[in-house]
């Protein structure tokens, strides 16, 4: 399987067996997201993970509690600081931060909308 998640372009191809590509389009998980009026949208759910997009404007507060699945966070847009246990790192568009399973973490000082796309491995329940 390919995941691919686009700007401006996204296609799905046909499947093969029983695998087939998906593609997104950022701005439609984005329109999607909004009317659904949360922060999280998950867009993809296989047998070993998840993934979704995850809102939080300028100055909010993220609510997150410790997951039990392991995370990788990859920023679309926006700047903030982002503490996982004792260690803390800016972030910006094209910063990937990976989070073990069960260990606390948030995202703060948000300057700029942060828009993030998240991997749950196995996928968040």
């Amino acid at each position: 399987m390919c995941l691919i998640v686009a700007d401006e372009i996204g296609y799905e191809y046909g499947r093969e067996g029983d695998e087939a590509m998906k593609a997104f389009r950022l701005d439609e998980l984005e329109a999607e997201r909004a009317a659904n009026e949360g922060a999280y949208l998950q867009f993809l759910r296989e047998r070993n993970m998840s993934v979704g997009l995850y809102a939080l404007n300028a100055g909010e507060h993220d609510p997150q509690k410790p997951h039990n699945q392991d995370e990788v966070y990859f920023v679309v847009s926006g700047r903030a600081a982002i503490t996982v246990g004792m260690e803390t790192t800016e972030v910006a568009r094209g910063s990937v931060v990976y989070v073990p399973a069960g260990v606390a973490h948030k995202f703060h000082h948000i300057s700029e909308d942060l828009r993030v796309l998240v991997v749950f491995s196995p996928p968040e329940n």
